[in-house]
């Protein structure tokens, strides 16, 4: 075969071709690895002792051994992945007691889930246990749609689905069964 103009254009073309296939490739390895962003914290703290405060006056004190702090992303969040204790005062200077074994606190809806053997109780004896239940922070409400156990002075009661007040006074409940003494 001689070597002419016309048979050389589609080798030119089949070689063009190769290149850009090779540097395309290159390039979009490149393109993934911009795209790709590790997913840590951007602060964290060990064994932590936080006073939150409203008007001068301490309304929760929170208490844990690790908190990361999710700021910087989409959707900022606070995690405590070893657990919390918290205390939430009233304007009466009454304690309710939280304790979970992880927590996570959602920065634009205000809303903490706790999660893993969550105990709420407070100074007069009355106590619920689940394994999940969301605080949300503004209203000061408490819900879940999970089992849970609550113990009164007055007796145990077992339920699935419940939300309350912090401090117990109001109890909306679903599913409920035990016994419990009648004043």
């Amino acid at each position: 075969m001689k070597w002419t103009a016309q048979n050389s254009i589609p080798f030119i073309f089949s070689l063009l071709f190769c290149f850009i296939i090779i540097g395309c490739e290159g390039k979009f390895r490149d393109v993934q690895k911009m795209g790709f962003a590790e997913f840590s914290p951007s602060g964290d703290a060990e064994d932590i002792d936080l006073k939150y405060t409203d008007s001068g006056r301490i309304t929760a004190n929170l208490l844990s051994p690790e908190m990361l702090d999710y700021a910087t992303v989409e959707y900022p969040f606070t995690e405590f992945p070893k657990g919390i204790h918290l205390t939430l005062y009233d304007k009466n200077g009454k304690e309710t007691y939280i304790d979970a074994k992880y927590a996570i606190s959602h920065k634009a809806t205000n809303i903490i889930d706790l999660q893993d053997n969550v105990k709420i109780y407070n100074q007069t004896g009355e106590m619920l246990e689940t394994e999940q239940l969301y605080y949300d922070q503004k209203n000061e409400w408490f819900f879940t749609e999970k089992k849970f156990k609550f113990t009164s002075p007055k007796g145990v009661s077992y339920g699935e689905g419940i939300d309350f007040s912090k401090d117990f006074k109001k109890v909306n409940s679903k599913k409920v069964s035990g016994e419990v003494q009648s004043e």
